[in-house]
């Protein structure tokens, strides 16, 4: 037991790697808020986009959804960080990351938002439509919000799981809380510093598995 203590449970050595950890945890943070946030609008756009029935426009959007929720978003880090730069197109790691998760991301939340789009009945469409207004105002303000509500719990979960994907990005060596303590375990010859990095990743996503339940419940019951 001593020994599990020693090499997993090390105090001293976690105290000694907290300043960099913190610092990797910012960086998972930003990594984590650019991921959520461009991720799901993009793919509110582009669900969107897709209602409006252009045949062009939604062939490449099925294109687009399709490749990046079939692709693991490691290879797809690893070809840009990688391969991009063949092309002459140099992006730093962290943006690198940051495009990579955004882009799948908002694969995974156009399908999440076209099944919820697709899902609102079509009496809401034609009692819009008699009233006067035309289709593009029918989706974005009668459509749309009703979809929204109705993919909440859905895309939360959907939200979580690639969020997580952050620590990928410790492959192209940005600094984030993995990164960080794989350094720490590497300097200290002990995984500690990895035990502590895990507890800070369950402070990170344990309140939003429990917000991503709560929604489940409310949105159910409201149903």
């Amino acid at each position: 037991m001593e020994r599990v203590i020693y090499y997993y449970f090390n105090l001293e050595f976690m105290y000694e790697a907290l300043p960099v950890l913190l610092k990797g945890l910012v960086i998972t943070l930003e990594l984590s808020a650019i991921t959520i946030v461009g991720g799901v609008i993009l793919g509110l756009l582009l669900a969107v986009s897709r209602a409006l029935r252009i045949k062009v426009l939604n062939f490449f959007i099925i294109v687009f959804v399709d490749v990046f929720r079939a692709i693991p978003p490691l290879v797809i880090l690893i070809f840009a960080y990688f391969g991009l730069p063949y092309a002459g197109i140099i992006i730093s790691p962290f943006w690198c990351a940051a495009l990579t998760l955004v882009l799948v991301l908002a694969a995974v939340a156009e399908e999440v938002f076209w099944a919820g789009i697709i899902a609102v009945e079509r009496g809401q469409w034609e009692a819009a439509r008699s009233t006067g207004l035309g289709f593009f105002t029918t989706l974005v303000y009668i459509v749309t919000p009703q979809a929204i509500r109705l993919v909440i719990p859905p895309l939360t979960n959907k939200v979580i799981s690639i969020t997580k994907n952050a620590a990928l990005a410790s492959v192209v060596a940005v600094p984030e809380l993995l990164n960080q303590a794989i350094t720490a375990q590497g300097v200290y010859a002990n995984p500690s510093p990895l035990t502590l990095a895990a507890l800070m990743f369950i402070l990170i996503f344990f309140p939003l598995v429990r917000f991503s339940s709560y929604l489940e419940k409310k949105y159910h019951y409201d149903a």
